[in-house]
């Protein structure tokens, strides 16, 4: 048992190194190609860059817009994720601490939502935004946003409330607390490394959303980053500035990248919350 025992470690372990590397690597070859000439780019796709050239990122950034679709992108994504948190740990707290009549069925809803196409749903959607006026507005994407994730966060913020102790609300309510109170003062307290997870996994699906944004909003000037990154491919044809778009790929993946590598703790405590407890 001890031999297989480490026979099962070893390969384990080289999975994960594996894997790691297949990450890993092209992040890396990103970033060495977005400090290189389009030159250095072709002839030397796999070499370390000559000199550190900066001012591929400062030229995306202002010249290929990517500042303008970043900004737009921090907008729609900020206000969405409050939104998205804020209305889906008040929905999953209500499910998983009360009941009522037609609760089951309201949980199911959102857990079919999970499971529903997006682009099935694209073209009526287009149409409830364009009779609402919805259409190329910052606030309507922000709406589709929430919805869009929803689902996912009731669902999975409904199995962490289920977790935690009811004995802190009662005690709460007992001494006087309204519900509003106990849910924001005491049980979203408690509940921070699920909010931290499922938080962290919204920005994600928020900030790389692509077809959403793409259907809703063609406005030139309220395009987000992922819009920006396709044009500014699409709009080189032939002559192509290589490096400035590497650097933009560089920029649109740093938050993405603090966020997780600042919140990994977090993350990690609010998957295994469920398990230990």
């Amino acid at each position: 048992m001890g031999s297989e025992g480490r026979v099962l470690n070893v390969f384990s372990h080289g999975i994960l190194v594996i894997w790691g590397l297949l990450v890993t690597l092209p992040l890396l070859w990103a970033v060495m190609s977005s400090l290189k000439t389009d030159k250095q780019i072709f002839t030397s796709p796999w070499g370390l860059p000559s000199a550190l050239h900066f001012d591929n990122w400062s030229r995306a950034w202002s010249k290929s817009n990517i500042g303008d679709f970043f900004l737009n992108t921090i907008l729609v994504v900020g206000c969405s994720l409050i939104g998205t948190m804020l209305l889906g740990s008040m929905a999953a707290y209500i499910l998983a601490r009360f009941e009522f009549p037609g609760k089951r069925f309201i949980y199911f809803m959102f857990v079919g939502g999970m499971s529903f196409p997006i682009i099935l749903a694209l073209v009526p959607l287009f149409f409830v935004m364009k009779n609402m006026s919805l259409l190329n507005t910052f606030h309507g994407l922000i709406l589709v946003y929430i919805a869009y994730s929803l689902p996912f966060t009731v669902f999975f913020l409904t199995s962490f409330f289920k977790t935690l102790p009811s004995s802190v609300a009662e005690a709460a309510l007992i001494d006087g607390a309204s519900h509003t109170r106990t849910f924001f003062q005491v049980m979203l307290p408690m509940a921070k490394p699920g909010l931290i997870s499922v938080g962290i996994f919204n920005f994600l699906g928020q900030w790389n959303q692509y077809m959403l944004p793409t259907v809703l909003n063609t406005d030139e000037d309220k395009r987000v980053l992922t819009q920006g990154l396709v044009q500014l491919a699409a709009s080189q044809q032939y002559k192509g500035d290589w490096s400035a778009l590497f650097a933009g790929l560089v920029l649109a993946m740093l938050p993405v990248l603090a966020v997780y590598i600042l919140f990994q703790r977090q993350v990690q405590a609010g998957l295994t919350a469920g398990a230990l407890k």
